[in-house]
């Protein structure tokens, strides 16, 4: 078998042979002879920043090699500039999953669509949270319990079945009676556990939109100078004819705050624009969802009264300015433990406390 192999072996030994023989050179040289007349037109400046050897052959460089250096005056000296990469990066319009070869940038990266600048200070409000309001929320809703103490279960707030049937095998608990909603139950305030801001949203309901447009394109402006967030557009999913609403038709704007820009859209209320209200009393104390969850709004007349508004008053037409909602989403449990909270950070309440 060897034997058989040994002259296929020799053949090609010899083509390579053949292939650098003196007369494939000159046949290599006639087709790219172009490349020399390159060559030759090319001046030696332009190989200057070329090493001529590499740095792992060089023992060391000569001191006066390295006195002698000076990039920017070698920079200065060169008559054209260096061509510059051709590449440049953009940020993918869409997420398309983490197996896609294009992957968009964090949003703390400049080159982010997402990218947004700051915090350039640290909030007022969150100071305050931090220093002052979480310590005395802690303070006054304290419940010592002694070692020892014996909690009470509670009963299960879901219904069993009575097993009369043989059906009510294997079915899911009920509800409570009177209505399926389970509401949150309380929990105590410790330290793990401290009230605090999760996020704050903004909603127009904007009725002339249904007769002409620029009710809802100056209520998106207008939403979007006092948040600094992009509304979100809501349009209708059916019609209503007693309204004059047609299906698609926008009819509502909806901005949500998180972290420090919800806190400083509260802190411009407290501190700014509630001292302005005339013969304002507060927020209702039956206002929230039994969850946490508080609201309260603003008419025409406290919409202007916003320093993004008042300081560009004629760009809004005075009829064409709505008013809005505002529900403040808190971590608390409860009603009562979320109007601590506001009221720490100084949201008046008045009327009856419905907890």
């Amino acid at each position: 078998m060897a034997l058989r192999e040994l002259p296929s072996t020799l053949c090609r030994f010899s083509r390579r042979e053949i292939r650098s023989t003196p007369a494939s050179i000159g046949r290599n040289g006639r087709r790219y002879a172009s490349g020399e007349a390159v060559a030759a037109r090319e001046s030696p400046e332009d190989f200057q920043d070329l090493e001529s050897q590499s740095s792992f052959a060089s023992t060391s460089v000569p001191s006066e090699v390295i006195d002698t250096f000076d990039p920017v005056k070698r920079a200065q000296g060169r008559k054209r500039e260096l061509p510059s990469s051709r590449y440049q990066f953009r940020s993918p319009r869409y997420y398309r999953g983490p197996l896609h070869p294009h992957q968009p940038p964090p949003k703390s990266d400049p080159s982010s669509r997402e990218f947004v600048p700051g915090p350039f200070g640290p909030n007022r409000l969150e100071q305050t949270y931090k220093s002052t309001i979480s310590h005395d929320i802690m303070t006054m809703a304290y419940v010592h319990k002694p070692p020892g103490t014996v909690t009470i279960p509670k009963a299960d707030r879901l219904r069993t079945w009575d097993d009369s049937s043989p059906y009510h095998k294997g079915r899911p608990k009920r509800g409570p009676r009177g209505g399926d909603v389970l509401r949150l139950i309380e929990q105590d305030i410790t330290w793990r556990n401290i009230p605090k801001i999760e996020e704050v949203t903004v909603h127009s309901m904007v009725k002339g939109a249904l007769g002409d447009s620029a009710y809802m394109h100056v209520a998106g402006i207008l939403l979007q100078s006092i948040t600094g967030v992009r509304p979100e557009i809501h349009k209708s999913t059916h019609n209503v004819a007693q309204f004059g609403i047609r299906k698609g038709m926008p009819v509502s704007l909806t901005c949500t705050m998180r972290n420090n820009d919800a806190l400083e859209f509260l802190d411009k209320c407290i501190n700014v624009v509630f001292p302005k209200i005339k013969d304002w009393q507060g927020v209702k104390g039956s206002t929230g969802d039994g969850s946490g969850n508080l609201s309260f709004g603003f008419n025409r007349e406290g919409t202007i009264l916003f320093p993004e508004v008042q300081v560009n008053y004629d760009m809004y037409p005075p009829r064409l300015i709505p008013g809005f909602h505002v529900t403040v989403k808190t971590t608390a449990t409860s009603d009562r433990h979320a109007r601590l909270l506001l009221s720490a950070m100084g949201v008046p309440f008045y009327g009856k406390l419905v907890d």
